[in-house]
């Protein structure tokens, strides 16, 4: 499992203290690195350059392990720099694509694998100050000699730093250490990695008497541990050059491997024996805090004071909001601008908003890194659920926004009563079956519960209820809930799990974002129990009229360990429960009364829009085109100059790019190419269907717009021809005919009639048509005025090889006549003998053009003739002798002779063979078919 992708995909995404100038030069000189450039379609290229650099394996070590990084830009000069780090589990290259789109912005971006991930080498130290934390103040210094990065002084760039969860946290505490980092975005990342893995909902206890966050500990654990699960060291903590393993798994480098428990895989063996230790006792020691803590920005509250935009998932029961809310007041507290954004989403999953997160981001750092004076959005965004869309089953999201952060207090806050006189219930043996809530990356759930679904299982006897009266108007909580209870247990510690529930009328609940507080209440035995305050899971939600608040104590939760004992609980509410609320909020949705004239105002703007845009575009393709008539090219049929075009959606490729050529009259032209060459797109662009992005047409000197009345003068068949089911074959040519509005007599329609050849079809309806006469119908309809220009795509599908000859011998005649043919067709043996000449195009550009005969040439294939005497019995014997012969490839016997392919032979000595074979060789010349002409200038077939 990959914990980058919720960072931003959501998804199968330190002193000043300067090393020494010889370790310093190592890195900025270590490997020429390898440089690659991106770029799609019209976007600026993106040069990305992989480097392995050295570091320290703990600072004043003469031991190095190679960090894995990549450094992208678009140009030399100087400019802003970005640290983008990479969430737990994954490494660089899941921040590429983000790392080009910074570079295009105008940044230079360095991306890294953690050490433990990738190709990097060392060990995971979970964001370790003396490891990971070092490593990023490494990574500034080698972003101070670059050229490309802007300087605030020697040894200074100005940078930002940014990164999801793992990636988040190292940002923060990679501020914290070094000063340098002028702004940071950190996103869905812990303040206290303590807490966040023991948390504890009771008001002034901590981490130590926490209840143990044990599958996604176990997730932790279990991907730092995949790449190697024997000795732990799979990563080597004292090398010059860690590289990775021949033919190895990512994050598995070469070299020596220490010796450590068996499972730890990657982690460092604090790291393991501290997992060893709190897994089995199912709690956590001080030690353990105090390691948690040590890479954890809360021990170095007082020291984040850059900039920093805060990013927290609503949809998190790893690094819930409460987490992300430490971060912003510490922050706040030393006097840095900080902004806060809940967003639809987070470890659990939820919806995808990660688009608007990173425009967000690209703003905070334009405005502190590049100072342009860039918005940065409001102080405090929460993105909130607005039932679904019409499919029933996408969330409808909307953005509501204050001018200050509220915390997770509130601005004011509502004391709702909540009834039920103590109750008792029960933790079984071992903890089992245990109750639901949160399922670890199961995002659907959390969404669902949004929307008044989702899912939540609390067995009987083992929860107690407490229900509030039905509301009498909406409540919106928008924070973190309070409530003091008293607890009974008949052990010295009851371990609880707090839910609010919210229960519509027909008593079906929800839990929002399928949240629940652990709590773990020690001294519970004592003679009268104990009084605690429980902070609740901090959620946006809105309970509306008529529903109720019900909160639940469990015994039990899937994603948390309890204890195996069994125990006895009792518990009662001993007084309101408090709910915050954001009287500021502005829902970022239009009033109902501006829609009165916003609306009709939109409709104007719109259509004027509508008219203006496609006029103004017409005016500047014109003054683009040239004159509007070319008295030099009247005589030629068509003309076609740098013609380009590009469909909305498919911006980075074009289905016709700088195409050109030209067609004289008397040609059969032939129009080649695989699927997908351009072929019909330019088809229609020649009869004024589609506008080009670039270039011209010119059909006798005229330039080709949509209804031009050159095109009067083209005859057209192209991707087949639409009928009228219920008339007749010649009623529908009569139709087609009076809708030009010419003169019937210049119709035609008994030439057009007899090339259709359908008898007494023509008189009946053409829905009772098989495919083969409605092709020769179209083709009629399109030579209907004997056009000067016949264009004809596919003319063959679904005739019969009589009807075919037929075809062929019609198109050459209509030629003959002075007109000019454009046909388009799959059948290369129908092309060689029907047309004069060939354009050849592939993805959207052209190949070649030029005579038939030019373009099949000479090749490998030797034709040789044979008298006509030479009956086919024979040439099939002198055709199997030939093949039988050393230096010949193939031999096969064709009308008027044998085609032999050399393989080796020379030419007069096949002829001296076949004489002597008795062949009677009349002739012998090269020969090519077009198929082999074909899939030579296109290399190879499709």
């Amino acid at each position: 499992m990959r914990l980058a992708g919720a960072g931003r995909r959501w998804r199968d995404r330190l002193t000043t203290r300067r090393l020494p100038a010889a370790v310093l030069a190592l890195v900025v000189l270590a490997g020429a690195g390898t440089w690659t450039v991106a770029a799609a379609g019209g976007e600026q290229p993106v040069r990305q350059e992989d480097r392995l650099l050295p570091m320290p394996e703990t600072p004043g070590s003469e031991q190095r392990i190679d960090l894995d990084t990549s450094f992208f830009t678009t140009g030399t000069g100087p400019r802003p720099a970005v640290l983008l780090a990479h969430g737990f589990g994954g490494s660089k290259e899941g921040e590429r694509e983000r790392a080009e789109q910074l570079a295009r912005q105008g940044y230079a971006v360095l991306t890294w694998s953690a050490r433990g991930f990738g190709h990097s080498g060392g060990k995971i130290g979970l964001d370790a100050p003396d490891r990971e934390v070092e490593d990023v103040r490494h990574l500034v210094d080698w972003l101070a000699q670059r050229p490309e990065v802007q300087l605030d002084a020697p040894g200074d760039p100005r940078v930002g730093i940014t990164g999801a969860s793992y990636g988040g946290a190292v940002a923060l505490l990679g501020s914290a250490y070094d000063s340098r980092i002028d702004a940071v975005a950190s996103q869905i990342t812990w303040w206290n990695l303590a807490d966040a893995l023991f948390p504890q909902g009771v008001r002034g206890s901590g981490a130590v008497d926490g209840v143990f966050k044990k599958l996604w500990a176990g997730i932790f654990f279990t991907t730092g541990s995949a790449g190697d699960l024997g000795p732990s060291g799979g990563a080597p903590r004292a090398t010059a050059s860690a590289q990775p393993a021949p033919g190895g798994p990512e994050g598995a480098p070469a070299g020596g491997r220490a010796d450590g428990p068996v499972g730890c895989g990657r982690f460092t063996d604090e790291l393991c024996r501290m997992y060893d230790r709190v897994a089995t006792a199912g709690h956590a020691d001080p030690e353990a805090v105090a390691l948690l803590e040590r890479s954890s920005p809360s021990s170095v509250a007082a020291r984040l004071k850059a900039p920093t935009l805060v990013v927290q998932g609503q949809q998190d029961s790893l690094f819930p909001l409460d987490q992300g809310d430490a971060i912003a007041r510490a922050v706040a507290a030393n006097g840095a601008p900080v902004s806060v954004d809940w967003f639809a989403g987070g470890h659990d999953g939820g919806t995808d908003t990660s688009a608007r997160v990173d425009d967000r981001i690209g703003a905070w750092f334009d405005h502190f890194l590049k100072h342009e004076g860039t918005d940065t959005g409001p102080a405090f965004r929460v993105t909130r659920t607005g039932g679904v869309d019409s499919t029933g089953f996408q969330a409808v999201l909307r953005g509501a926004t204050a001018d200050a952060y509220p915390g997770l207090g509130g601005t004011g806050a509502r004391a709702v009563e909540l009834t039920g006189a103590e109750q008792a219930f029960a933790n079984p043996a071992g903890g089992a079956p245990p109750n639901i809530s949160a399922l670890p990356g199961v995002g659907a759930l959390s969404q669902a519960a949004a929307l008044g679904a989702g899912l939540s299982l609390d067995f009987p006897g083992q929860h107690a209820g407490f229900d509030s009266a039905p509301l009498d108007s909406p409540l919106h909580l928008t924070g973190q809930p309070t409530v003091a209870l008293k607890v009974r247990s008949d052990k010295p510690d009851a371990v609880l799990f707090a839910k609010l529930y919210d229960v519509a009328p027909d008593g079906k609940q929800s839990l929002p974002q399928q949240l629940a507080a652990p709590l773990r209440v020690t001294g519970a035995d004592a003679a009268g129990g104990r009084s605690v305050t429980v902070a609740l899971p901090a959620v946006d939600h809105t309970f509306a009229a008529g529903h109720r608040l019900r909160l639940v104590l469990a015994a039990t939760d899937l994603a948390y360990a309890s204890p195996a004992e069994p125990a006895t609980y009792r518990a009662a509410v001993a007084g309101a429960l408090t709910v915050p609320t954001v009287d500021g909020l502005v829902t970022e949705a239009a009033p109902l009364p501006a829609r009165t004239w916003v609306l009709p105002l939109v409709a104007v703007t719109a259509a004027a829009a509508l008219l203006l845009v496609p006029w103004l575009r017409r005016r500047r393709r014109r003054a683009a085109a040239g004159p509007a008539y070319d008295p030099a090219l009247a005589g030629v049929p068509l003309q076609i100059t740098g013609l380009s075009k590009r469909y909305k959606g498919s911006a980075d490729r074009y289905a016709v790019r700088d195409l050109g050529f030209r067609v004289e009259q008397g040609q059969v032209l032939g129009l080649l190419g695989p699927n997908g060459a351009g072929k019909t797109t330019t088809l229609r662009m020649l009869m004024g269907l589609i506008r080009p992005d670039e270039g011209e047409i010119r059909i006798f000197g005229h330039l080709v717009r949509p209804g031009a009345t050159v095109l009067s003068r083209v005859g057209a068949f192209v991707e087949g021809a639409g009928f009228l089911p219920h008339l007749s074959g010649r009623a529908n040519l009569r139709l087609y005919w009076q809708a030009t509005g010419r003169p019937e007599a210049d119709a035609h329609l008994e030439e057009a009639l007899a090339i259709a050849d359908l008898g007494e079809a023509l008189d009946r309806a053409v829905r009772t048509y098989s495919q083969g006469m409605r092709q020769r119908l179209a083709i009629a309809q399109a030579m209907l005025g004997l056009p000067d220009l016949l264009i004809l795509d596919e003319p063959t599908n679904g005739l019969d090889p009589p009807q075919i000859r037929e075809m062929r011998e019609v198109m050459i005649r209509y030629a003959a006549a002075g007109r000019t043919v454009i046909v388009s067709s799959h059948l290369l043996s129908e092309v060689e003998q029907s047309c004069t000449d060939l354009v050849v195009m592939d993805r959207g550009r052209l190949v070649t053009t030029g005579a038939v005969a030019e373009i099949v040439g000479a090749g490998e294939l030797l034709l040789v003739g044979t008298p006509a005497s030479f009956g086919p019995e024979e040439l099939a014997a002198a055709a199997d002798k030939a093949g039988a012969l050393s230096g010949v490839g193939s031999a096969e016997a064709v009308e008027g002779g044998l085609l032999v392919r050399l393989d080796g032979m020379a030419a007069s000595q096949l002829l001296a063979e076949l004489v002597r074979l008795g062949v009677p060789v009349e002739r012998a010349g090269p020969h090519r078919r077009l198929e082999d002409a074909f899939l030579s200038l296109i290399g190879g077939a499709g």
